[in-house]
């Protein structure tokens, strides 16, 4: 399994230490695929608030990130069937074993054997990567900001071979977590009203969900402009300057003071959290899609208005998809216009400039940046 110069040595983006930039190194060794796994070449991978929040609070080192990942199938492990050498592929970071309690109640991502990807291994334990002779983790399941990745086969998803790796890559996590969030979590029904709060990769995705949803209003709120006019263009039927805007007083005047019947929060911020339980009308929902930083604790309005109001929280992880079925819909959602993604690449960088994207994220610059893994 020689990957450059006879040697399976293989350039990536290591996450060393909390709070610094990633270290971009040429010598990480892999593995090459054991029963049931899939060795891809990586060839773009977006870049996900979810890893920015590992970089600045997980102390799990060194770690490969990038967990929005499509590429090649370079080589299969005993037993894979779904997929072959040259395959096009899409990655995700929970892959559904489809036997234990909760795969058989639907409840897809929260998957026993997949969460692993909260540790940064594959389900046996094991990492594929390695530096000088110590083992380096798998972020977030995939490991995507490398030239090489090894996944287990229900982890990888064949796509039609010629399709554009650089643009469908966002499927595997922003579009599946936002749009997920709407049809599976939610199930946002056809003429109903949705708020949308946050508007990078995964709010703009919540947005087109809704779209698609056939919600009747869509109202979304960011304080950058750039953000609030492509949700205009993604489906959005209002926008909301939180800066300068009351968001409380502009929701329930545009909802002629009932509410909105679905809040979404796409940043994972508990004061965004309160304020869709409070704009939420009765017996409406509120559905946490962000990832909150772990330590941060959240402040319920009124627990008895909650109660007489029959409100709902819900917590979405990875849009509650199941991969195998709901990454060829969303693929086929883009290949019919129902779903626009180019709209959402605002920037794309080397490996070698990785924390330049880094950087656009942090400082809300565009809404998604993809990395182009390899240099040819």
């Amino acid at each position: 399994m020689p990957l450059q110069d006879g040697n399976n040595q293989m350039k990536a983006a290591l996450h060393e230490e909390i709070g610094k930039p990633l270290s971009v190194v040429n010598d990480v060794d892999l593995v090459g695929p054991k029963e049931g796994q899939v060795l891809i070449k990586t060839e773009y991978c977006g870049i996900c608030h979810s890893d920015v929040s590992v970089m600045d609070s997980l102390d799990l080192t060194p770690m490969i990130l990038g967990h929005e990942a499509a590429g090649i199938v370079e080589e299969i492990g005993d037993g894979v069937t779904s997929v072959n050498k040259g395959d096009y592929v899409l990655m995700t970071p929970i892959g559904p074993c489809g036997n234990c309690e909760m795969c058989i109640l639907n409840r897809y991502t929260l998957c026993e054997r997949g969460q692993s990807f909260v540790f940064g291994t594959l389900p046996d334990g094991s990492t594929p990567f390695s530096w000088n002779e110590s083992p380096v983790y798998q972020g977030l399941g995939v490991g995507g900001f490398a030239e090489y990745t090894v996944l287990e086969e229900r982890n990888v998803v064949r796509v039609e071979k010629g399709i554009p790796l650089e643009t469908v890559c966002l499927i595997g996590c922003g579009v599946q977590t936002g749009v997920g969030s709407v049809l599976n979590t939610a199930k946002v029904t056809a003429g109903s009203t949705v708020l949308v709060m946050g508007l990078g990769g995964v709010g703009l995705s919540v947005v087109q969900g809704a779209r698609i949803a056939k919600a009747e209003k869509i109202i979304a709120s960011d304080p950058v402009k750039e953000r609030r006019s492509k949700a205009l263009k993604l489906g959005a039927t209002n926008v909301i300057d939180p800066d300068n805007d009351d968001l409380i007083n502009a929701v329930m005047e545009l909802t002629l003071g009932k509410g909105v019947d679905y809040a979404f929060d796409a940043v994972g911020n508990s004061e965004l959290i309160a304020l869709g339980l409070t704009v939420s009308k009765t017996g409406g929902s509120t559905v946490i899609v962000g990832a909150p930083p772990p330590d941060e604790e959240l402040k319920f309005p009124s627990s008895l208005h909650l109660m007489m109001s029959e409100k709902r929280l819900l917590g979405s992880l990875l849009g509650s998809c199941n991969a195998q079925k709901d990454i060829p819909l969303l693929v086929e959602y883009w290949q019919r216009d129902l779903l626009d993604l180019n709209n959402m690449i605002s920037q794309t960088y080397s490996l070698d400039n990785i924390n330049s994207g880094i950087d656009d994220l942090r400082n809300s610059i565009g809404i998604r940046s993809v990395i182009k893994i390899h240099e040819t």
